[in-house]
């Protein structure tokens, strides 16, 4: 199993049954592939639809059914398209039970940097500002290092997404709950050391006496 995978698992048991829930673009969009059969979450993109699924097997991509990131998607009986001034209204409105995005940064008073590198051109600051501030929870779906370098820092050193701490971090190592105490190591990926997710993280952790291994969707 990659690390995306594994993470997207994980994520998939953080979705409950009856939520909308946004997934960002790229590896968020994967945890729609592992709930549990018996957990339907309505899935909603912030380019405006509610009620899509994974691309059916054997299914032809239709260039005007996409999600955020323009990746070809399916629809669910009951999924409903509309204009961005209504999938933002549900955005920021406060109607998303949890978003779970993608990030660059997070720090250790849980601030996420997720929306751009200073010097690399961007189509648009798309909704990460949105969906951070107004979702009910915000969960954090990243690798824990890139290129070697930890992501998961004391000081975020790109611009922020918001100032709103996140609610949860869920990366191939560790799940990690930021608090008004710091962040807290919650969980280990199988395999994996409290001692290695320390090794692989500059912001400093709480850890509890005891950490459980992870669960993962199966």
């Amino acid at each position: 199993m990659d690390a995306k995978e594994l993470i997207a698992r994980r994520v998939a048991l953080e979705l409950k049954d009856g939520e909308l829930v946004n997934l960002g673009i790229g590896l968020p969009t994967l945890a729609v592939n592992y709930l549990s059969p018996d957990v339907h979450v309505s899935f909603q993109a912030e380019n405006g639809i509610v009620g899509f699924s994974a691309l059916p097997e054997g299914m032809p991509p239709l260039a005007d059914l996409t999600d955020a990131g323009a990746t070809p998607i399916g629809a669910l009986p009951g999924a409903c398209a509309f204009d961005s001034c209504v999938s933002f209204g549900l955005i920021r409105g406060g109607h998303l039970a949890a978003t779970v995005l993608g990030g660059l940064q997070v720090d250790e008073a849980g601030q996420l940097a997720n929306w751009v590198v200073p010097g690399k051109m961007v189509p648009g600051m798309g909704g990460a500002m949105d969906l951070v501030t107004g979702a009910k929870r915000v969960i954090v779906a990243m690798t824990h290092t890139a290129k070697g370098a930890p992501k998961i820092l004391k000081k975020c050193s790109l611009p922020l997404t918001s100032v709103r701490r996140v609610d949860l971090i869920v990366t191939e190592l560790a799940v990690i709950e930021p608090t008004e105490e710091g962040l807290v190591l919650k969980e280990t990926a199988p395999g994996v050391s409290v001692a290695d997710v320390i090794a692989a993280t500059e912001a400093k952790l709480i850890v509890p006496g005891d950490v459980p291994v992870m669960p993962i969707s199966v």
